[in-house]
Order: C-alpha cells, then structure tokens, then sequence
C-alpha cells in the first residue's frame, strides 16, 4: 500500500483494529476465545500458533471489510502468513492498513507510571517493518497515578522514540495509557493532556504523529490534541471497558475513533460456527464503527 492510500484511508472513516496482543496478553486472549491454557502447556510456540489461527480467522471474514482503516499487528504475526500471503501484504490487498507494535512491553512502576523497557531491538524491527510494507508503528507505555514526573517522562520518552520511528520513514502511534482503575484517572488526564501539547508544539513543522489515548472522563478533553497540525489522527483504546461501555464514552468524543482489541473480540469463540462467528464479528465492528463516525448531539 503506498502512503497516500494509507493516509487517506487513516484520515477518512474506518477505525483501526487492535491484533497485537503479544507473548504476556496472548494466554488471556486466548481464554476469552475459549482456547485453554493446557492446549500449548509450556510450549510458547504452540500458544503462537493459536493466537495466529484466532487473528487469521479474524482478518479473511468478508466481514472484516472497510469499516477497518488499519490494524495492528505483533511481530510474531508480521513474520507469519494468511493463506500464503504475508500478513501485512494481505490486510493491504484489503485496503485496510498495517502497523506493528515495536515496544517490549513495561517497566517496572516509578513515579506513578510504567515507562517502557528499553527498545533495544528498534532498529532492525523498524528495518523489517520497512520490508514488509508497513505504514507504521504503535508503542504503549501505562499511568496508573497524577505523578507530574512520571507522566511528563513519559510523554518524553514515547516523543524520543517516535521521533526515531519518523525518521525511519513510519508514522509512529504513541499510546501514554491511562489506567482506567486509576483512583485519580481524571487528574491524569489533565496532566497527560498538557505534556501532550507542549510536545507537540516543540515537534517540527514537517512531522506528524498518531496518539492512541484511553476514553478520557471529560469528554472532549483531547479535543486541542486532535485538532494539533502535528496530529495525524487521535484514536482511542478501549483499555478494559466493555464494548458498550466504549462505545458510549467514544460517541462523546468528536475526532476520536477507536482502536479497540478486547473489546472489539469480546464475543468472538473458537468453538462458533462460521454463521455464528461471522455475525458476532459484524456486529462488534458495526458497533465500533458507528460509535467512531456518528457523535452524541451535543459534542
């Protein structure tokens, strides 16, 4: 897919589906699918290959269609193939566009916030990630607490590295998470909103990033941050709400869509029949994709 198509797909209508859930969040995903934990035993490659079975039925339902603007996808599932195809060359045939998660997971908690660990395979990931035809790249990093420090590292670190991202020819999705157990969720909020903005304004005028930002309490909070001239496009994660409950806090943000994963698989089970799989499928995209194109009235 060449970068004008990508970008008037991520800039049109549509809503970026989350398929990276890698080696710490598979075995739950899995659970949920009705896939259980003593079919691979200690055998990671085994878990693999299920978690690439339950994404490929996924990605070749005639229902996963253009509602989809993008999706993203974990190395492991990058490096693998859909009836024959690479997987990025094959969700490209679809029109729907690919980006790969590069972070390697968290750090321990410091001042209220997990950073994320040392990327120290950057390079070579973003090299293949070139290979393969992928338009960008998302990377998450967690505030659990209103830790001024904390946040504003994190907001530096996820910029530095972005700016690495860009400079290899991708368009970086920087996800700061909130979480949405945090006692003072609202406070992180207004703090993360803040940083955001003076890195955005320090960006240069010939970059542009992807946020990918938790359903903030106050809807609308983000709505500078989406209209930035360095913003390309602000989507949302469902971060364990469930579907529905996305959904409405998403149809109170105007600009926001979403890229949403357990939310957007949350009915889905490896034991439906095809009928049954695909009408769960379709109804959770419909779903999704209404709440990401059609706004409450008085947004």
């Amino acid at each position: 897919m060449n970068t004008s198509t990508a970008l008037q797909r991520i800039t049109g209508k549509g809503f970026i589906a989350a398929l990276d859930q890698s080696g710490g969040s598979s075995p739950k995903a899995l659970a949920a699918y009705g896939v259980d934990a003593s079919v691979w035993g200690e055998d990671q490659g085994k878990m693999f290959e299920q978690i690439h079975e339950m994404r490929t039925r996924i990605i070749i339902n005639p229902k996963f269609d253009e509602r989809i603007s993008g999706a993203i996808l974990f190395e492991r599932t990058m490096n693998s193939e859909i009836e024959g195809v690479p997987t990025a060359t094959y969700l490209s045939n679809k029109n729907i566009v690919p980006f790969l998660k590069v972070d390697e997971g968290l750090a321990d908690e410091s001042n209220g916030v997990q950073l994320m660990k040392p990327l120290g395979g950057l390079t070579e990931r973003l090299k293949s990630a070139n290979e393969h035809g992928i338009f960008g790249t998302k990377m998450r990093s967690v505030i659990q607490s209103a830790n001024p420090e904390g946040i504003a590292a994190i907001v530096t670190q996820q910029f530095e590295v972005g700016n690495m991202i860009i400079d290899a020819g991708l368009m970086p999705i920087l996800e700061p998470e909130v979480n949405i157990k945090s006692a003072d969720k609202a406070a992180c909020e207004a703090l993360l909103h803040d940083a955001l903005l003076q890195a955005l304004d320090a960006l240069p005028e010939d970059r542009q990033v992807m946020l990918k930002l938790t359903l903030p309490e106050a809807p609308n909070l983000y709505s500078d941050v989406i209209a930035h001239p360095r913003v390309l496009r602000v989507v949302a994660l469902s971060g364990g709400y469930s579907r529905d409950d996305a959904n409405s806090k998403l149809s109170s943000n105007a600009g926001m869509t979403a890229s949403f994963s357990r939310a957007l698989v949350q009915d889905l089970r490896i034991d439906q029949s095809e009928e049954e799989f695909t009408q769960a499928l379709d109804g959770a995209i419909e779903s999704i994709y209404q709440a990401s194109i059609s706004k409450a009235v008085n947004v």
